[in-house]
């Protein structure tokens, strides 16, 4: 595969902020175009295979987590995603969830939203825990009703055993959410392994795709106990017959897609997901990885610089994270942004995001930015 014919990206930029937003692979781009002219010059007249497009997506991201495809829901983004877990959530007034300080607002804001059902959030300080996960299961009492955890830490990239927590809940009788945004498309990942109850991600990061679309999958056994709080001709039995005056909520995954679909996100999401398995999650997450001990090793040995994110080989993901010790991270995102270096600040330091397919000579390039 010519992955540099794929990411054609500006000669004078260093792109390391995938963990954000990730540029398009070429064959997205094109995806897109050719959507965007058949429209133009069409209308809606291959309407049926646009249809055909969104069921290879629906499909490639059943394959992506390990899950069957009837069970994949296709919406805005992950931050609906989870306010249709959160919302739907069978809750009586005095149970609580357990969640982590470090989260993004997407995972925390929608579940600290509950409190006006008598709903409490028990928040698990990570930064500085040996056990993470332990942190997390020991916040676990006779009234939890849910545990939600990002896959990956958005700010210092901080890897959970998800497979851990899995099992402990699964043994409570808690149930798992998991916010697989920062690890889809980056990292394998699979639901049975996880023992996950929920898991959501957008595509814009990892998986190379247009904001705008994401992925929702539910276990079929809760499907039906969520309560639905949208609705619309696209969540129905019936949808197309639109003549039909009595309707019930799909039986599938769709039930939770109130209204039409995003056909030119679906396009281009598609496409992007194409490049994913023709490469391999194996050899994504392989080379993934290296950029990652790549950066880990060089920022580790720069007595200027302090690594924010946890070193250890199971801990890592995509992101590292560091700041400088002389030089206040503003400054130095600045400096980075100016020459050329996309990257972003989080996590109390600057935040490298590269993909699979970043020149490992671009890490380098990068770091020479920052003075030692």
């Amino acid at each position: 595969m010519n992955l540099a014919a794929e990411f054609d990206l500006a000669p004078d930029l260093i792109y390391l902020n995938h963990a954000a937003v990730a540029p398009w692979p070429r064959r997205t781009a094109d995806a897109v175009a050719r959507f965007a002219a058949e429209n133009a010059r069409d209308g809606a007249r291959h309407y049926p295979r646009w249809l055909q497009v969104e069921r290879l997506l629906r499909e490639r991201l059943a394959r992506l987590i390990g899950a069957q495809a009837p069970d994949v829901a296709l919406l805005k983004n992950t931050s609906e995603a989870i306010s249709v877990v959160a919302f739907g959530f069978p809750w009586q007034a005095g149970d609580n969830l357990v969640l982590a300080a470090e989260e993004f607002p997407s995972n925390r804001i929608a579940w600290q939203a509950l409190a006006r059902l008598g709903v409490q959030c028990r928040v698990a300080q990570l930064t500085g825990a040996s056990d993470p996960e332990q942190t997390l299961l020991d916040l676990i009492d006779s009234r939890t009703r849910l545990l939600t955890v990002s896959s990956v830490q958005y700010g210092n990239g901080l890897r959970m055993d998800l497979e851990r927590l899995g099992a402990a809940c699964r043994r409570r009788g808690v149930a798992l959410c998991v916010d697989a945004i920062q690890s889809l498309g980056a990292l394998a990942f699979d639901v049975d392994a996880v023992q996950a109850d929920f898991v959501m991600a957008d595509g814009h990061k990892w998986m190379l795709g247009p904001e705008g679309l994401a992925l929702l999958w539910v276990r079929p056994a809760w499907r039906e106990r969520l309560t639905l709080y949208q609705y619309g001709w696209h969540m129905t039995r019936q949808a197309g017959d639109f003549d039909a005056t009595e309707w019930q909520p799909a039986d599938d995954a769709r039930r939770f897609e109130c209204g039409s679909p995003n056909l030119l996100g679906a396009h281009g999401l598609d496409a992007s997901l194409s490049l994913l398995e023709e490469y391999g999650m194996q050899g994504v997450q392989a080379d993934l990885l290296e950029r990652s001990a790549h950066l880990i090793e060089r920022i580790s040995a720069a007595p200027g610089l302090e690594l924010l994110s946890d070193p250890r080989a199971e801990r890592r993901s995509g992101i590292v994270t560091f700041r400088h010790r002389g030089i206040d991270n503003a400054a130095l995102h600045r400096r980075l942004s100016e020459a050329g270096v996309v990257c972003a600040p989080r996590g109390g330091g600057v935040r490298f995001s590269p993909h699979f397919h970043t020149p490992l000579q671009q890490l380098d390039a990068a770091l020479a930015v920052v003075p030692d």
